[in-house]
Protein backbone atom coordinates (compact mmCIF):
# COMPACT_ATOMS: atom_id res chain seq x y z
CA UNK A 1 0.00 0.00 0.00
CA UNK A 2 1.39 3.52 -0.97
CA UNK A 3 0.59 6.25 1.44
CA UNK A 4 0.36 10.14 0.58
CA UNK A 5 0.41 12.37 3.35
CA UNK A 6 -0.16 16.61 2.61
CA UNK A 7 1.56 18.88 4.87
CA UNK A 8 1.48 22.43 5.30
CA UNK A 9 4.22 25.35 6.68
CA UNK A 10 2.12 27.47 9.82
CA UNK A 11 3.63 29.94 11.99
CA UNK A 12 4.59 27.97 14.72
CA UNK A 13 1.61 27.14 17.29
CA UNK A 14 3.88 28.46 20.03
CA UNK A 15 4.05 31.63 18.53
CA UNK A 16 1.96 34.77 19.49
CA UNK A 17 0.33 36.00 16.07
CA UNK A 18 0.64 39.56 15.09
CA UNK A 19 -2.02 41.74 12.51
CA UNK A 20 -0.44 43.76 9.75
CA UNK A 21 -0.63 47.21 10.36
CA UNK A 22 -3.63 47.63 7.27
CA UNK A 23 -5.15 44.52 8.48
CA UNK A 24 -4.12 42.50 5.25
CA UNK A 25 -3.28 39.86 6.57
CA UNK A 26 -0.71 37.99 9.67
CA UNK A 27 2.82 38.81 10.09
CA UNK A 28 5.58 36.47 9.05
CA UNK A 29 8.42 37.96 8.38
CA UNK A 30 11.13 36.71 10.72
CA UNK A 31 8.79 34.41 12.35
CA UNK A 32 9.22 30.86 13.59
CA UNK A 33 7.32 28.15 11.81
CA UNK A 34 6.88 24.76 11.28
CA UNK A 35 4.38 21.81 10.11
CA UNK A 36 0.69 22.27 10.62
CA UNK A 37 -0.10 19.86 13.97
CA UNK A 38 -2.81 17.93 12.59
CA UNK A 39 -0.70 17.66 9.17
CA UNK A 40 2.41 15.91 12.02
CA UNK A 41 -0.35 13.50 13.25
CA UNK A 42 -1.48 12.52 9.84
CA UNK A 43 2.46 11.87 9.07
CA UNK A 44 2.82 9.74 12.43
CA UNK A 45 -0.11 7.56 11.55
CA UNK A 46 1.38 6.95 7.82
CA UNK A 47 4.77 6.12 9.27
CA UNK A 48 2.83 3.68 12.16
CA UNK A 49 1.52 1.58 8.95
CA UNK A 50 4.73 1.50 7.37
CA UNK A 51 6.19 0.17 10.26
CA UNK A 52 3.47 -2.50 10.72
CA UNK A 53 4.17 -3.58 7.22
CA UNK A 54 0.51 -2.56 5.98
CA UNK A 55 2.38 0.75 4.12
CA UNK A 56 5.15 -0.28 1.39
CA UNK A 57 6.05 3.81 0.86
CA UNK A 58 5.26 7.21 2.65
CA UNK A 59 5.30 10.14 0.32
CA UNK A 60 4.61 13.61 1.69
CA UNK A 61 3.57 16.50 -0.31
CA UNK A 62 3.42 19.87 0.27
CA UNK A 63 2.76 23.30 -1.70
CA UNK A 64 4.70 26.69 -1.33
CA UNK A 65 8.08 28.59 -1.99
CA UNK A 66 11.55 26.75 -1.20
CA UNK A 67 11.24 27.20 2.24
CA UNK A 68 8.63 24.54 2.25
CA UNK A 69 11.66 22.05 1.74
CA UNK A 70 12.15 22.86 5.23
CA UNK A 71 8.75 21.53 6.66
CA UNK A 72 9.24 17.84 3.95
CA UNK A 73 12.42 17.35 5.04
CA UNK A 74 10.99 17.35 8.90
CA UNK A 75 8.08 14.75 7.51
CA UNK A 76 11.46 12.25 6.62
CA UNK A 77 12.48 12.58 9.24
CA UNK A 78 10.11 11.58 10.91
CA UNK A 79 10.42 8.46 8.97
CA UNK A 80 8.64 9.42 5.45
CA UNK A 81 10.34 8.16 2.47
CA UNK A 82 10.48 10.70 0.01
CA UNK A 83 8.93 14.18 -0.56
CA UNK A 84 7.00 16.08 -3.42
CA UNK A 85 6.82 20.02 -3.76
CA UNK A 86 5.10 22.16 -5.73
CA UNK A 87 6.70 25.16 -5.68
CA UNK A 88 4.75 28.37 -6.19
CA UNK A 89 4.24 32.03 -4.79
CA UNK A 90 0.75 32.13 -4.56
CA UNK A 91 -1.79 31.72 -1.66
CA UNK A 92 -3.78 28.88 -2.40
CA UNK A 93 -7.33 28.34 -1.25
CA UNK A 94 -8.77 24.97 -0.14
CA UNK A 95 -10.43 23.54 -3.75
CA UNK A 96 -6.74 24.89 -5.87
CA UNK A 97 -4.98 22.46 -2.89
CA UNK A 98 -7.50 19.75 -3.60
CA UNK A 99 -6.57 20.21 -7.13
CA UNK A 100 -3.23 19.56 -7.13
CA UNK A 101 -3.08 16.95 -4.59
CA UNK A 102 -5.33 14.88 -6.52
CA UNK A 103 -2.97 14.94 -9.57
CA UNK A 104 -0.48 13.55 -7.39
CA UNK A 105 -2.99 10.68 -6.15
CA UNK A 106 -3.27 9.74 -9.71
CA UNK A 107 0.37 10.53 -10.47
CA UNK A 108 1.68 8.11 -7.73
CA UNK A 109 -1.67 6.11 -7.37
CA UNK A 110 -1.46 6.00 -3.76
CA UNK A 111 -3.85 3.73 -1.88
CA UNK A 112 -4.56 6.21 1.00
CA UNK A 113 -4.21 9.69 1.39
CA UNK A 114 -3.75 11.38 4.83
CA UNK A 115 -4.55 14.91 5.54
CA UNK A 116 -4.66 17.12 8.57
CA UNK A 117 -8.17 17.69 9.09
CA UNK A 118 -7.46 21.50 8.93
CA UNK A 119 -4.46 23.80 9.05
CA UNK A 120 -4.19 25.99 12.27
CA UNK A 121 -3.81 29.31 10.18
CA UNK A 122 -7.37 29.49 8.42
CA UNK A 123 -9.18 26.45 9.92
CA UNK A 124 -10.88 26.06 6.51
CA UNK A 125 -11.49 22.06 7.23
CA UNK A 126 -12.70 21.50 3.51
CA UNK A 127 -9.29 20.29 1.49
CA UNK A 128 -9.60 16.26 2.46
CA UNK A 129 -13.62 16.76 1.50
CA UNK A 130 -12.81 18.43 -1.51
CA UNK A 131 -10.16 16.14 -2.69
CA UNK A 132 -12.83 13.24 -2.04
CA UNK A 133 -15.07 14.58 -3.98
CA UNK A 134 -13.04 15.28 -6.92
CA UNK A 135 -11.57 12.18 -6.74
CA UNK A 136 -15.13 10.52 -5.78
CA UNK A 137 -13.26 8.57 -3.36
CA UNK A 138 -14.51 7.21 0.41
CA UNK A 139 -13.74 9.40 3.11
CA UNK A 140 -13.43 9.53 6.45
CA UNK A 141 -12.85 12.74 8.46
CA UNK A 142 -11.38 13.22 12.20
CA UNK A 143 -9.90 9.94 12.73
CA UNK A 144 -9.06 8.73 15.69
CA UNK A 145 -8.35 5.30 15.30
CA UNK A 146 -7.32 3.33 12.08
CA UNK A 147 -6.84 -0.01 11.45
CA UNK A 148 -6.51 -1.77 8.14
CA UNK A 149 -8.91 -4.90 7.00
CA UNK A 150 -8.14 -6.66 4.02
CA UNK A 151 -8.95 -4.01 1.42
CA UNK A 152 -10.27 -1.84 3.52
CA UNK A 153 -10.09 0.70 6.34
CA UNK A 154 -11.81 0.66 10.06
CA UNK A 155 -11.50 4.15 11.27
CA UNK A 156 -13.50 5.33 13.92
CA UNK A 157 -14.21 9.38 14.05
CA UNK A 158 -15.00 12.28 16.65
CA UNK A 159 -18.61 13.05 16.11
CA UNK A 160 -20.92 15.34 18.33
CA UNK A 161 -22.48 12.32 20.00
CA UNK A 162 -19.69 10.43 20.40
CA UNK A 163 -17.62 8.08 18.52
CA UNK A 164 -18.71 6.73 14.67
CA UNK A 165 -16.79 3.71 13.13
CA UNK A 166 -16.69 3.95 9.44
CA UNK A 167 -15.14 0.97 6.80
CA UNK A 168 -13.93 2.64 3.65
CA UNK A 169 -12.25 0.71 0.64
CA UNK A 170 -9.05 1.73 -0.41
CA UNK A 171 -8.36 3.74 -1.92
CA UNK A 172 -9.72 6.25 0.04
CA UNK A 173 -8.79 9.46 1.83
CA UNK A 174 -8.68 10.24 6.11
CA UNK A 175 -8.22 13.01 7.92
CA UNK A 176 -6.92 13.46 10.93
CA UNK A 177 -8.03 14.40 14.45
CA UNK A 178 -6.00 14.95 17.67
CA UNK A 179 -6.64 12.13 19.27
CA UNK A 180 -5.22 9.85 16.64
CA UNK A 181 -1.62 9.41 18.04
CA UNK A 182 1.37 10.92 19.56
CA UNK A 183 3.62 12.60 16.75
CA UNK A 184 7.25 11.08 17.52
CA UNK A 185 10.48 13.71 17.93
CA UNK A 186 13.02 13.10 14.92
CA UNK A 187 16.48 11.74 16.49
CA UNK A 188 19.56 13.04 14.71
CA UNK A 189 20.46 9.99 13.04
CA UNK A 190 17.18 10.19 11.29
CA UNK A 191 17.98 13.92 10.97
CA UNK A 192 20.83 13.45 9.32
CA UNK A 193 19.15 10.56 7.07
CA UNK A 194 16.57 12.93 6.09
CA UNK A 195 18.63 15.18 4.23
CA UNK A 196 19.72 12.60 1.54
CA UNK A 197 16.29 11.86 0.66
CA UNK A 198 14.42 12.52 -2.69
CA UNK A 199 12.59 15.74 -3.28
CA UNK A 200 10.75 15.51 -6.25
CA UNK A 201 9.94 19.94 -7.38
CA UNK A 202 7.90 20.74 -10.07
CA UNK A 203 6.27 24.20 -10.73
CA UNK A 204 2.76 25.06 -10.05
CA UNK A 205 2.65 25.92 -14.24
CA UNK A 206 4.33 23.01 -15.48
CA UNK A 207 0.66 21.29 -13.88
CA UNK A 208 -1.28 22.74 -16.59
CA UNK A 209 -4.20 23.10 -13.70
CA UNK A 210 -7.26 25.29 -13.95
CA UNK A 211 -6.42 27.05 -10.31
CA UNK A 212 -8.86 30.59 -10.07
CA UNK A 213 -9.48 31.43 -7.21
CA UNK A 214 -13.12 32.15 -5.99
CA UNK A 215 -12.58 33.76 -2.78
CA UNK A 216 -11.43 37.19 -1.47
CA UNK A 217 -9.41 37.99 1.26
CA UNK A 218 -11.11 41.51 2.44
CA UNK A 219 -9.97 41.72 6.14
CA UNK A 220 -8.48 40.39 9.10
CA UNK A 221 -9.11 41.51 12.47
CA UNK A 222 -6.89 39.91 15.85
CA UNK A 223 -9.46 38.83 18.84
CA UNK A 224 -11.32 41.26 20.96
CA UNK A 225 -8.73 41.87 24.47
CA UNK A 226 -10.18 40.11 27.54
CA UNK A 227 -11.99 42.40 30.10
CA UNK A 228 -10.42 43.09 33.60
CA UNK A 229 -11.04 40.55 36.41
CA UNK A 230 -14.17 40.95 39.00
CA UNK A 231 -13.34 41.12 42.90
CA UNK A 232 -13.94 38.45 44.60
CA UNK A 233 -17.99 38.59 45.26
CA UNK A 234 -20.15 38.35 48.97
CA UNK A 235 -23.10 36.39 47.38
CA UNK A 236 -25.55 36.16 44.95
CA UNK A 237 -27.04 39.43 45.23
CA UNK A 238 -23.43 40.84 44.81
CA UNK A 239 -23.18 38.73 41.44
CA UNK A 240 -26.85 40.11 40.28
CA UNK A 241 -25.81 43.75 40.87
CA UNK A 242 -22.58 42.89 38.61
CA UNK A 243 -24.55 40.98 35.53
CA UNK A 244 -27.21 43.77 35.95
CA UNK A 245 -24.62 47.08 34.98
CA UNK A 246 -22.49 45.09 32.40
CA UNK A 247 -23.49 45.89 29.04
CA UNK A 248 -26.46 43.90 27.09
CA UNK A 249 -27.00 41.71 30.39
CA UNK A 250 -30.47 42.05 31.88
Amino acid sequence: MKVLVAVKRVIDYNVKIRIKQDNSGVETDNVKMSMNPFDEIAVEEAIRLKEKNIAEEVIVISIGTDNVQETIRSALAMGADRGILVKTEKELEPLNIAKIIKYFVEKEKSDLTILGKQAIDDDFNQTGQMLAGLLQYPQATFASKVIKENGSLLVTREVDGGLETLKVKLPCIVTTDLRLNEPRYASLPNIMKAKSKAIDIFQLQELNLDLENRLELLEVKGPPERGGTVKMLEGHSDLINVLKNKEGIL
